[in-house]
């Protein structure tokens, strides 16, 4: 992710006004797998992580790409340097959120989108992975970026449309249930509207994840180990920014199916 970009992406909500399979017990444990783009997609929704991990679930976080191509405001160059430290302060935010694993499938920053149809491509590579990891591994939930991609990104939305396809696939009783992160606070703060964030219909977005001071804690520590896409300043606004303005007490999902 760009310096400029408040990543987004998504996950699972215990007691959450929702049917079907969502309709589960509150404080019932489940599996969660959160598939996302760039290290740091994961801060928008952070508080939400940090409430289901300390509920029990069992959460993993699966990037596709280690965010080789933006420096952000560290002085690395685009490359390896860049993402072994990004790889490094996503694995210190996982554990920060209590997450159960983080892994990289590391398909190279900027490229899902390039010639997605090419045997080999890295699009043909996630939906690939994606189809064993929902298969092998049958998580309860899945989440990951909404079709807009939170503000446009290429690779979000290919992550997206790669995630939907492959759940879209599976049979009722096999098919985990698939989360879209959304905003539903409007106006969005200025900066957000610049950026170009899109927000949900309030009414579609059922699913909701209270949190609590320590999910927010969580979240705060997550922020100040992104140091390379962040400065000082803006690690630690990004929390209490979105505390008051987009999250408001609780983080909001969209139900894809």
């Amino acid at each position: 992710m760009k310096k400029t970009s408040w990543a987004i992406a998504a996950i699972l909500l215990l007691g959450a006004p929702v049917t079907g399979a969502m309709a589960q017990p509150d404080g019932e444990p489940r599996s969660v797998l959160i598939v996302l783009a760039h290290p740091d997609d994961e801060l928008v929704f952070a508080p939400a992580i940090a409430a289901e991990t300390r509920a029990g679930s069992q959460v993993r976080l699966l990037y596709a790409t280690s965010g080789d191509a933006g420096p952000g405001v560290s002085d690395f160059s685009k490359g390896n340097a860049l993402a072994q430290a990004r790889e490094a302060e996503a694995t210190c935010a996982a554990d920060a959120l209590g997450a159960e694993t983080v892994d990289f499938l590391r398909l190279g920053d900027g490229t899902l989108t390039s010639r997605p149809r090419a045997d080999g491509s890295p699009a043909k590579k996630l939906l690939g992975i994606l189809k064993n990891e929902i298969v092998d591994r049958a998580p309860d939930i899945v989440v990951t970026w909404g079709p807009d991609g939170g503000y446009g990104h290429g690779d979000h939305r290919m992550v997206s449309a790669l995630v939907t396809q492959s759940i879209q696939q599976r049979t009722e009783g096999s098919r985990p249930d698939l989360l879209f992160p959304a905003m539903i606070h409007t106006p969005l703060p200025d900066v957000l509207q610049a950026q170009g964030w899109t927000t949900t219909a309030p009414d579609l977005a059922l699913v909701r994840k209270p949190y609590s001071d320590a999910d927010l804690a969580a979240a705060a520590a997550a922020t100040q180990c992104h140091k390379t896409q962040f400065d000082d300043a803006t690690r630690s606004a990004l929390v209490p920014g979105f505390h008051a303005a987009v999250w408001k007490g609780e983080v909001a999902f969209r139900s894809a199916f």
